[in-house]
């Protein structure tokens, strides 16, 4: 399975330690959010993560919405639920709700369809920076504090016209953002087509904090520094593989 070497189970409970969320983000989603990198200060799991983990266990429902309510840290003990229910809240070792899942109604449970549907969703997530939201940024004249960059998922909604297809292919659509003093929030809209069918939609919300007024060349630097963190940790992952 793709996801078992990016957790351990340990009892009741399963673990993600900063480097298997950090390879997660890395090399299946190519997300290099610093958030995520092992030795960060605020690092948390990628909530990509998270979801693939609920997609895995619990199924592909018709309609589902995600809402992160926590960071997760390293290796902190995560209890997903073991009934199978339309209302699902994964908690910390604490009790604390770190994830809240509604779902509703068919679900499938094809492990192939899954996967091929994780791995295209983590791939457009992936995407969002620099080449979504950075325009978004700049539309609206704002920006994030390039030194102590903070944007956050804060939920996911999906919704299925059905479940019982094969060949899940996630395309972007018509971004939006909201604004208000020094938080803004991001709406990254997608469908999911199986050939030539429209099977799906849904939408990733993202927090961005620290907003000030936009400035290109600051913002140009931290685009092409992000890149080539990224382009050189995949190149030199590719030359390994060789």
């Amino acid at each position: 399975m793709l996801l078992k070497q990016f957790y351990s189970v340990d009892g009741d409970h399963i673990r993600i330690s900063a480097e298997q969320a950090s390879t997660f983000a890395k090399e299946i989603a190519h997300d290099f959010n610093p958030l995520h990198d092992v030795d960060a200060k605020r690092f948390c799991v990628p909530g990509d993560l998270l979801f693939s983990l609920v997609l895995e266990k619990y199924g592909l429902s018709q309609h589902m919405q995600f809402v992160f309510s926590g960071m997760v840290g390293d290796a902190v003990p995560l209890r997903f639920p073991a009934d199978d229910g339309d209302s699902l809240d994964v908690t910390d070792g604490q009790g604390k709700t770190c994830l809240q899942i509604q779902r509703s109604g068919p679900v499938s449970r094809d492990s192939v369809m899954i996967e091929a549907l994780i791995r295209d969703y983590v791939a457009f997530s992936g995407q969002n920076f620099p080449y979504v939201l950075v325009p978004l940024l700049a539309k609206e004249n704002i920006m994030f504090n390039i030194d102590r960059p903070l944007v956050i998922y804060e939920s996911m909604t999906i919704t299925m016209s059905r479940v019982d297809f094969h060949e899940p292919k996630l395309e972007t659509l018509e971004p939006k953002m909201e604004a208000n003093g020094k938080r803004a929030t991001a709406f990254l809209h997608f469908q999911i087509r199986d050939t030539d069918e429209i099977v799906g939609s849904g939408f990733k919300k993202l927090a961005v904090s620290g907003l000030r007024e936009y400035e290109d060349q600051p913002m140009q630097d931290f685009v092409n520094d992000y890149l080539a963190r990224k382009h050189g940790y995949l190149g030199k992952l590719a030359q390994e593989a060789v």
